[in-house]
């Protein structure tokens, strides 16, 4: 098995989020097809997980045209991101794509996907009712076909944790409790317990540090 990909370094505190994340590519492979994007703008920041279909270098060269796209357009409408991505998406083998964008004036954040890459938040308030919720995710997969989408806005405090992990991740990795560590440690013990071993996989791991001003 191929050892757990270093996060990519923060060369600067993001103002929004606490974050970390860890991938391991397919064993075989030199890249990993799933990638990931953490860009903030004027008033919050967006976080995404891309797994482009398949696996190896045009898997890879499918995700890397979705975050370019996604990074240039950070501040856009979450369902507006998902377009873009779609019609960049075209001319390669196509992803599913899971974001997240945080909007810290009013203390919510805004999420969906397209395709299989699951996301979860998880309160910081043990009272919150629900304690968990899921992203709403579309069938298809950008680049190919995707069918009209929705977004949901939820509002967040300061430590609610949000989870994004592709499909080389099992998911059951919720059934245990998640330890109070760095999202960065977080990271690296689900990637490193819970990767199937037959994908890419990626875990990006982020904790709301802002709230309504």
């Amino acid at each position: 098995m191929d050892p757990i990909s270093p996060a990519a370094p923060q060369l600067s505190p993001d103002p929004w989020v606490e974050w970390g994340v860890a991938q391991i590519p397919l064993e075989g492979q030199t890249v990993c097809g799933d990638l990931h994007l953490v860009k903030s703008f004027a008033d919050g920041v967006l976080t995404v997980v891309v797994d482009g279909l398949g696996h190896g270098v045009e898997a890879a060269a499918a995700a890397q045209v979705a975050v370019a796209t996604l990074e240039a357009h950070a501040h856009e409408p979450a369902i507006t991101l998902l377009q873009r991505c779609h019609q960049a998406l075209i001319p390669t083998r196509g992803a599913a794509i899971s974001l997240a964008s945080f909007n810290a004036t009013y203390g919510t954040m805004t999420w969906l996907g397209v395709g299989n890459v699951e996301g979860v938040l998880l309160r910081a308030d043990k009272n919150a009712a629900p304690p968990q919720e899921s992203i709403m995710l579309f069938s298809g997969a950008a680049g190919h076909q995707i069918p009209s989408l929705r977004a949901v806005v939820t509002p967040v405090s300061p430590g609610d944790l949000l989870i994004l992990f592709t499909d080389g991740v099992r998911p059951d990795f919720l059934s245990e409790l998640i330890p109070a560590q760095s999202p960065q440690r977080i990271a690296d013990h689900i990637c490193a317990k819970y990767n199937k071993g037959t994908d890419d996989a990626l875990v990006l791991v982020s904790r709301y540090a802002g709230g309504a001003r």
